[in-house]
């Protein structure tokens, strides 16, 4: 499935095979997962280097061919996550921080992605997958879980921790952070008691309004829904020194709030695409914990159903293309 323009909905187009150069990979995907980042490409709310592309970045694969220098051999199964390929050289790349490369490409958005039958990856960002996960159910780890871990690492040694939109980000990082020996509250849309259900089913020992009050202040909180108004919410959900985190790469506008919910040294913070230390880290750990993840399938000609799913928040858990 092809974007040709933002705004446009996504197309059938017959593209050329492509080809792996050195380096890189040539894959056959069993799956892709379906994150909210291909709902803001698709609507032209985030915008990159290349059309028309391919969306898609959250890949299983087996590699089909890899060419020159490329470290996985044909037959491996493998993730391809969001972020796609680094200079490494720049000062971002040699402190340590890849994932805010000045020149990065991202999957799906500089670099054709995994709504697709085929893909070309960079070997250095693609990654063994864990055992235990069929392709359905590991597709979620490489964006929903990579990116909530990140999210989650930022919060500290936080105990009270809230989860702001419950998708599937949080649906994976509730396991994680529950594994933790961490408290877990869940704040969904006043009416969506579908959701609030789902999270106490997985462990949160509450779910409510994400505009009102959780029962006892939190330590810290992530925000998983791209929308504005939940940062004044969640500052004013968090205690003193507690932290809220925006995980997304898109949000509206933030609502201009009074500075006396963000004294007492709280912080708020934003996490910017991941590293492949993240990428390794979180992999080994999800089958420690083990994380469950759960997953609503939709043929590849139906991704548009799959994004208005996305977009309406009708699922549990996480949408998965089957190419």
């Amino acid at each position: 499935m092809v974007l040709d323009e933002p705004g446009r909905p996504l197309h059938a187009a017959e593209l050329p095979d492509p080809e792996p150069g050195p380096g890189e990979l040539l894959l056959d995907i069993q799956a892709c997962g379906v994150c909210r980042t291909d709902l803001h490409i698709r609507d032209g709310e985030v915008r990159g280097s290349k059309l028309p592309v391919v969306p898609g970045h959250q890949i299983v694969a087996s590699v089909l061919a890899a060419g020159d220098g490329a470290q996985h051999e044909p037959g491996a199964r493998v993730g391809v996550p969001w972020l796609g390929w680094t200079d490494g050289t720049c000062r971002f790349c040699t402190s340590g921080r890849e994932n805010l490369c000045e020149h990065a490409q991202f999957t799906g958005l500089d670099r054709d992605g995994g709504y697709a039958t085929l893909a070309v990856a960079d070997a250095r960002f693609a990654f063994a997958l864990p055992d235990g996960f069929g392709d359905l159910e590991a597709a979620p780890l490489l964006c929903a879980g990579l990116i909530g871990h990140r999210a989650l690492r930022m919060t500290g040694d936080a105990q009270r921790l809230g989860l702001y939109g419950f998708g599937a980000s949080a649906h994976i990082i509730c396991q994680v952070a529950r594994y933790q020996g961490r408290r877990v509250f869940a704040f969904t849309r006043a009416d969506d008691t579908a959701s609030q259900a789902f999270a106490l089913e997985l462990g949160c020992e509450w779910a409510g309004d994400a505009l009102g009050s959780p029962p006892e202040p939190l330590d810290a909180a992530i925000i998983f829904a791209p929308a504005g108004e939940l940062v004044p919410a969640a500052l004013r959900a968090v205690d003193r020194a507690g932290i809220v985190v925006c995980a997304g790469i898109h949000m509206t506008d933030i609502p201009s709030f009074p500075y006396e919910i963000l004294w007492e040294e709280r912080v708020l913070r934003s996490v910017a695409n991941l590293t492949r230390e993240d990428a390794l880290e979180f992999l080994d750990l999800a089958p420690r914990v083990p994380v469950r993840t759960h997953v609503t399938t939709f043929a590849l000609d139906d991704a548009e159903a799959a994004l208005s799913a996305v977009r309406s928040g009708a699922l549990e858990g996480a949408a998965v293309l089957i190419p």
